[in-house]
């Protein structure tokens, strides 16, 4: 049996539309960033929150989904992979950029 190596579960709501990209081949892929929020309390017992923000991949038939329900604010759960690309920006920089490859998508809320 196989175990399961990157797996990343989510669960937070849209800060932008996503982007919908078309292809020549007629394929889509759909981008959007998901906050998720958090809470502890500091030394002095004072509640902290903070946003996370992640980078969300979108392929296949979830496009269709994404493209059709999903907006800005609408909070939704996120079942994927981590996955990490390169390119070199116009100053001949290396950038690199950590992105959850979307395999399930729920809606949540109204």
């Amino acid at each position: 049996m196989n175990a399961i190596r990157n797996k990343v579960q989510l669960i937070g709501r849209l800060g932008q539309e996503p982007e919908i990209i078309n292809f020549a081949d007629g394929n889509k892929m759909a981008k959007f960033s998901l906050a998720t929020d958090d809470s502890y309390k500091d030394k002095d017992g004072k509640k902290v929150e903070r946003t996370e923000w992640h980078n969300i991949v979108v392929k296949g038939g979830l496009v269709k989904i994404v493209e059709d329900y999903v907006t800005k604010g609408k909070e939704v759960a996120i079942d994927g992979k981590l996955t990490t690309r390169s390119w070199d920006d116009k100053e001949g920089n290396k950038r690199y950029i950590t992105e959850v490859l979307c395999n399930e998508l729920l809606l949540l809320g109204k």
